[in-house]
């Protein structure tokens, strides 16, 4: 069974669904860093950009009932690998130490929306 998650709040910029229920499994779709209240991608330095990635993640997961405790596996997308470091300390702050989910990192070209960064998440909702 596949339940297609939209939150009213999030209005997509796509033809797509915030995320997917696929069984015990939920695949979030990647998240920019748009402002939840203009729809306007924040394109400010690369820590406000993170932040807002990561938030509107977890706007998501906490719609659907779970948290970042619940992520098996996450692609980051990067436009510029200088960033690195700011993006991954962010990131690490939503995660508890020792129950980091598997990760992915790839340099890209360009991302929708003019943004420099974007993350999806795999995340196990089972008992």
């Amino acid at each position: 069974m596949l339940e297609y998650i939209t939150l009213p709040d999030l209005p997509p910029v796509a033809p797509y669904s915030h995320a997917v229920r696929a069984g015990d499994f939920l695949f979030v779709t990647g998240q920019l860093a748009e402002d939840p209240e203009t729809g306007a991608v924040v394109l400010g330095p690369i820590a406000e950009q993170t932040r807002q990635v990561m938030e509107n993640l977890k706007r998501v997961l906490t719609h659907v009932g779970t948290g970042f405790d619940r992520v098996v596996m996450a692609r980051i997308f990067l436009t510029d690998f200088r960033d690195y470091e700011v993006v991954n300390s962010i990131y690490a702050a939503y995660f508890q130490p020792g129950r980091l989910p598997g990760r992915t990192t790839v340099g890209v070209l360009g991302l929708a929306g003019q943004g420099n960064v974007e993350i999806d998440l795999i995340v196990y909702c089972g008992d």
